[in-house]
């Protein structure tokens, strides 16, 4: 990975070898991995060792952890790293903290009028700026297929956006990209979402509501919904799509669709 010399990297890979029958099954839990390439698949198995070199996992109590459970969390974040390059795009924080449930957590926000009101929240997963990623296990454990739903994704995609500073909704664009583009179209779909939901605040919205919370949620979200449920995401927001495709350097949808026309598991959920 990005800080490791060849030697190393080497040495880290030949002390944590994966088993192929455990690599199998990690790759039955997390079927959003169907469809990508043999060089992928081994970039992702390698990444996902070297990741949890680098970070410490803290399992609370009643959390279990085994090297198949640590290797599920661990692929699940390199996922969206796959072709961004060998650059430390995971700065800022050494270690995963692992809730049995969802926990609570103090919450602050100053209204219009400048009142300030505080609160405790029930959360399945939090990014820290410069700190620690929490996480609930049974949200983990969730994650990984194409319903639209990642918590690991979500919340490692706050620390992306938090690279610029506090997680406003603009990671740090490649060289190709125009944060004009960018900001234009997040903020038109930004917009769209929450004219949705203010008219009718039951919606049946086509992504989850939760990203008109505010920008930074949006592009959590939405990143979810990139690599869990693409289709939706195209469909409801295809520039949006367009957006991310660039970013990540990736198009699951095309993955999805390749594997619609050829599995007949993914025929029937069409």
């Amino acid at each position: 990975m990005w800080s490791l010399s060849a030697w190393r990297r080497r040495r880290i890979l030949a002390k944590h070898p994966i088993a192929d029958d455990m690599w199998q099954r990690v790759h039955h839990h997390l079927s959003f991995l169907d469809g990508i390439s043999a060089t992928e698949d081994q970039w992702l198995r390698e990444a996902s060792v070297l990741f949890l070199e680098e970070k410490h996992l803290t399992a609370l109590p009643g959390v279990e952890l085994h090297q198949e459970q640590r290797l599920l969390l661990a692929t699940q974040a390199q996922l969206p790293l796959m072709h961004l390059g060998d650059l430390n795009w995971y700065q800022g924080f050494h270690e995963i903290i692992l809730y049995p449930d969802d926990f609570l957590s103090p919450q602050r926000h100053r209204d219009a009028s400048g009142v300030e009101h505080e609160w405790d929240g029930e959360h399945s997963g939090e990014a820290w700026q410069q700190g620690p990623i929490i996480l609930a296990w049974p949200g983990v454990m969730a994650s990984g297929g194409w319903e639209g739903y990642n918590l690991v994704i979500h919340e490692l995609a706050h620390k992306l956006d938090m690279l610029n500073g506090n997680a406003n909704g603009l990671p740090p664009l490649h060289a190709d990209m125009r944060v004009s583009d960018w900001a234009e179209v997040m903020q038109k779909a930004y917009d769209d979402l929450n004219r949705q939901l203010d008219r009718h605040p039951d919606a049946e919205t086509a992504i989850d509501p939760y990203a008109a919370e505010n920008p930074a949620e949006f592009f959590a979200v939405t990143s979810e919904y990139f690599f869990s449920a693409p289709d939706l995401l195209h469909e409801a927001y295809p520039q949006v799509y367009a957006q991310l495709q660039l970013f990540y350097r990736q198009d699951p949808l095309a993955r999805l669709k390749q594997l619609q026309a050829t599995d007949p598991v993914y025929q029937a959920h069409e």
